[in-house]
């Protein structure tokens, strides 16, 4: 099989797909707009997943959603905004609304992380998508596990699996693992590689039950 340029198949990841809406999130204290975490539907009008944006690809700046307020804030470390010290996210990252996971299922008490794959968006869209498997991963020893998503709509909407996605975008995966088990620097996190969408999709039953009880 003949390899493609990295450069090449970090720009796979950015393939053109879904509209979604996009929320003002700096205003939505003045505004009274929707708690991203328990006010954003988790599913669209057409029964697909919906998925928060914090980081769009490209990103180095580290932000995530304030579970109590709703508000998706600057992260920190040691007082100052944080940066990622490593190259920048090579695809969209957030959280599913309306889910939480608990340690024991490899999760970390906060909503589902998930990769989302598709053109960059930006902080605060939310988008409609489907899933596809999980990367399973451990950072400093604790599950730390990543639902990876693709839009619903658009270049890549057809595909409805890790083996389609990697027939498809050869070494994808590949990337998308490397730069998380290599991003917070070495020997801090470790992968125990992708599990497929069955058990994707019973990890999100799991913490869809868990929100709601």
């Amino acid at each position: 099989m003949t390899k493609a340029p990295f450069s090449a198949l970090l720009l796979i990841l950015l393939v053109s797909c879904s509209d979604s809406k996009k929320l003002d999130f700096d205003s939505r204290e003045e505004t009274h707009e929707k708690h991203l975490v328990s006010d954003v539907s988790l599913y669209d009008a057409n029964g697909n997943i919906q998925a928060v944006v914090e980081i769009p690809a490209g990103s180095r700046e580290k932000w995530e959603v304030n579970k109590t307020t709703g508000i998706i804030e600057r992260d920190s470390m040691n007082g100052e905004p944080r940066i990622i010290d490593y190259l920048g996210y090579p695809v969209n990252y957030g959280f599913i609304p309306q889910t939480v996971l608990a340690k024991e299922f490899g999760g970390d008490g906060d909503p589902l992380d998930a990769i989302i794959l598709g053109e960059t968006r930006s902080r605060g869209e939310i988008v409609s998508c489907k899933i596809l498997g999980i990367l399973q991963l451990k950072d400093g020893g604790e599950q730390d596990d990543k639902l990876i998503l693709v839009n619903a709509v658009g270049a890549m909407s057809t595909l409805n699996s890790l083996d389609e996605l990697e027939q498809n975008y050869p070494k994808a995966l590949s990337i998308i693992e490397e730069w998380f088990v290599n991003y917070k620097g070495p020997d801090v996190i470790n992968s125990d590689g992708y599990a497929g969408k069955n058990h994707a999709d019973s990890i999100f039953k799991i913490a869809q039950n868990q929100f709601v009880n």
